[in-house]
């Protein structure tokens, strides 16, 4: 609540004045009435009454203080369940969430959207909160795959991890929420892993996702990645955001690096993944 950073809020529905809703929702009060079982499906629909399509923010909030906290997949379901249907309601299809990557320093700049140090509990609730997301027949995109545990030279950096680290610490999470909870989208990590790009590294996306893990969703980078879309094609990734680069990958079919076959693999899934959606 503190974040406002104007007098009025307005959104589709209401308006109020920082003051009414501090006096209504404090902090204190906002957070420990959700820990609440009974009242979680009241206070969500009075929190989306006043964010409307702003209160993304908050849910994430929420994420740090209810979920893990609670250690309540019901809760987590619930929660994200409210947010696919906010999703749906503005016409939206896919809510990149949840994050799911470990805690592993204070500095890692994305702390705040991930859920605990401990791989299990980040699996169950990330796999309860694609379910509520899910039944809406709107998409959650689980993120960031993997290891980006730091902030410092976010795009670019090598997190260096042993197999047997990765699969029982930094990967299980993910593992737990493909098995459990079949998200539709899952997104690549800015970092590289082993001295590899994620979106460009075929072991993580393709050999040890699709293969060990059975996942048969899409693949998309985060936003503004360093890879290479040629060789993210090759990887697995199917999407490259916010836009692409066809000169690019055309060049490389041209050069004989990449071929049509490739492509379609890519956009077969991303055919499939359309006609999930509701």
């Amino acid at each position: 609540l503190s974040s406002f950073n104007s007098d009025v809020q307005t959104c589709p529905r209401k308006t109020f004045t920082k003051e009414e809703i501090m006096k209504e929702y404090p902090k204190e009060k906002t957070i420990f009435s959700l820990i609440d079982k009974e009242n979680i499906e009241k206070n969500c629909k009075e929190l989306l009454n006043i964010y409307g399509a702003e209160y993304k923010g908050y849910i994430d909030t929420l994420k740090r203080y209810l979920e893990t906290s609670r250690f309540d997949t019901d809760i987590v379901e619930k929660v994200g369940a409210a947010g696919g249907a906010e999703l749906k309601e503005n016409n939206l299809y896919m809510w990149l969430a949840p994050a799911m990557c470990i805690h592993r320093s204070p500095y890692c700049g994305r702390n705040f959207e991930y859920y605990s140090e401990d791989p299990f509990l980040t699996g169950k609730m990330g796999a309860a909160m694609v379910k509520g997301i899910q039944s809406n027949g709107v998409s959650a995109s689980i993120k960031h795959f993997a290891a980006n545990n730091k902030e410092t030279n976010r795009k670019d950096a090598d997190s260096r991890v042993s197999e047997r680290a990765l699969r029982e610490i930094y990967l299980k999470g993910f593992e737990i929420c493909v098995k459990e909870a079949d998200p539709w989208s899952l997104m690549s990590s800015y970092n590289r892993v082993n001295g590899y790009h994620s979106s460009e590294n075929k072991d993580l996306l393709t050999t040890v996702l699709r293969k060990d893990w059975g996942y048969n969703g899409i693949v998309t980078t985060d936003w503004w990645t360093y890879g290479e879309q040629y060789k993210e094609i090759l990887a697995g990734n199917d999407v490259k955001m916010p836009d692409n680069r066809p000169d690019r990958v055309l060049e490389a079919m041209k050069k004989g690096a990449i071929t049509r076959d490739d492509l379609y693999v890519c956009a077969k899934r991303v055919l499939e993944f359309l006609l999930k959606l509701d």
